[in-house]
């Protein structure tokens, strides 16, 4: 329910013209709100004003569209709308030409007080795309645009410089959006807009276009580096990482498809290898680690040895582990601090069934999120790890999607789950069982791609909502549906 507050002044903006004369009238404690509820119902040329006359340091997308005492709505669990970030954008360029001595004469000098705009934290690309919203693809090029139109209106004005201001996003850039955004980079240097990188994430991008944006990239913002698609191999590898270990602050580094085959190792190989490792040791802040689709079969333990601090998040999917080194990542510092672990793609069944039990139980105390999509774990292997799984008490997530279960291993999963109070999400493979004419044991692909009988299935979901509600588990999601529930970001565990 809405407080009396949020309705008032979803009240007053119903005329905007209106609503943007008294905004020098109204407390500065109703910004915030006010902030919101214009977001909220797209209220733009009001939101513009906001942001050309807000009178506080910092405006945080963080801060202002989360979950209030005033409305429960989180915007930043949606994809902005197009609209509502067109007229912030608007309404920092407007702010941008105002300068120093105009400032002064706004009432209360609100023109004066904005130093920081952070628009990080806003839903990334979902599978479902709507016309009516921006992706963040969309929103780093809105942003880099405003840049580079903002330094070319400079260039030709002469006058007193604007009051400066630092904008945070977070940018992604592939082939396509590469060259614009690295002229908004290269014309935010000493530009009254400053472009401030928190995540950069880089899609399919030559190895020396990623080098030059890391170069542009300031070393005190930035928090996460994210590779992908890239296929970089070891020698790809060596070229840029020297360039991202200069980011002391970094706490996220995802790199993908890193090959190094230790059974067919070469001397430029090894040599390209060891001083990755090299390189990996200059981290100070690493908080979490992913190498999905990258060779580390027997390797994990040189990895892993070579850094500072202990992670608390790692993704080591499809990475061909062996026994050696989960029973290596079961005995190190790293185990006992780990909040999130995926290990899909990792055939679990074999002999890597116990160093994974006993991986899960140096980890159970800390551990939050476990994926293990496409393990191989049928019912034998379930059963045998469920007393050790059930024991991590503070789990939230647990993705078992594409394993062999079937109806009864996964009822049996469920009961014994029960005990799992903090578990809110489970994402489990379609049973064996509604499978026709399934082989035995069935690869992934097949799981993944042959039909199943609805009617079968259907009795199936019904008779698993039947068991929560009866074990009084009804607000726990299960559910076969691997992209509505996208894997839990480490900086939001």
């Amino acid at each position: 329910m809405h407080t009396l507050v949020f309705l008032s002044i979803r009240q007053v903006l119903q005329c905007q013209s209106a609503a943007c004369q008294a905004l020098p009238l109204l407390p500065r404690e109703l910004f915030p709100l006010l902030f919101k509820v214009a977001f909220m119902d797209k209220k733009t040329v009001v939101l513009r004003e906001l942001v050309h006359t807000w009178p506080f340091p910092l405006l945080s997308f963080q801060q202002l569209l989360q979950e209030c005492a005033h409305c429960s709505r989180a915007l930043l669990q949606e994809r902005p709308s197009t609209e509502s970030m067109q007229a912030v954008i608007l309404g920092l360029t407007a702010r941008l030409h105002t300068t120093e001595g105009e400032a002064g004469t706004q009432p209360f000098c609100r023109k004066h007080a904005l130093r920081v705009l952070d628009m990080t934290g806003l839903l990334d690309d979902g599978v479902e795309q709507d016309p009516g919203t921006m992706s963040m693809w969309d929103c780093t090029a809105a942003v880099a645009r405003t840049c580079i139109a903002q330094q070319q209106g400079r260039s030709a004005e002469h006058g007193p410089a604007p009051v400066p201001v630092e904008v945070r996003v977070d940018l992604r850039v592939n082939r396509a959006s590469y060259a614009f955004l690295r002229e908004a980079l290269r014309s935010s240097l000493g530009s009254p807009l400053r472009l401030c990188c928190r995540d950069l994430r880089a899609e399919d991008l030559p190895m020396r276009n990623t080098v030059a944006l890391l170069q542009l990239l300031d070393a005190g913002c930035l928090r996460r580096v994210d590779l992908r698609f890239n296929n970089l191999g070891l020698r790809g590898l060596s070229v840029i990482i020297p360039h991202v270990a200069r980011f002391q602050q970094l706490a996220s580094l995802r790199l993908h498809y890193v090959h190094g085959d230790s059974r067919q190792p070469s001397v430029d190989g090894e040599d390209n290898f060891r001083y990755f490792l090299a390189q990996m040791g200059r981290f100070t802040c690493l908080r979490e680690l992913s190498m999905g689709s990258s060779l580390l079969s027997g390797r994990l333990d040189q990895l892993l040895s070579t850094l500072q601090s202990p992670l608390e998040s790692l993704e080591l999917a499809f990475c061909a582990l062996v026994p050696e080194d989960l029973r290596f990542l079961a005995r190190s510092s790293h185990a006992a601090h780990l909040k999130k672990l995926d290990l899909s793609g990792n055939d679990l069944s074999g002999s890597q069934l116990t160093p994974f039990q006993g991986l899960l139980q140096a980890a159970g105390a800390t551990l939050l999120h476990l994926e293990l999509t496409e393990c191989q774990l049928a019912d034998v292997q379930l059963l045998a790890t469920l007393p050790t799984l059930t024991r991590c008490a503070n789990l939230r997530y647990l993705g078992l999607y594409g394993n062999p279960l079937s109806i009864a291993g996964l009822k049996e999963l469920l009961r014994d789950s029960v005990v799992q109070a903090e578990l809110r999400t489970v994402v489990h493979p379609f049973p064996v069982d509604c499978y026709e004419g399934l082989p035995w044991p069935p690869p992934a692909s097949v799981l993944l791609e042959a039909s199943i009988n609805e009617e079968k299935f259907a009795r199936v979901e019904a008779e698993l909502h039947q068991l929560l509600l009866a074990s009084g588990r009804a607000h726990v999601l299960w559910t076969t549906d691997i992209y509505g529930r996208l894997a839990a970001d480490y900086f939001s565990l």
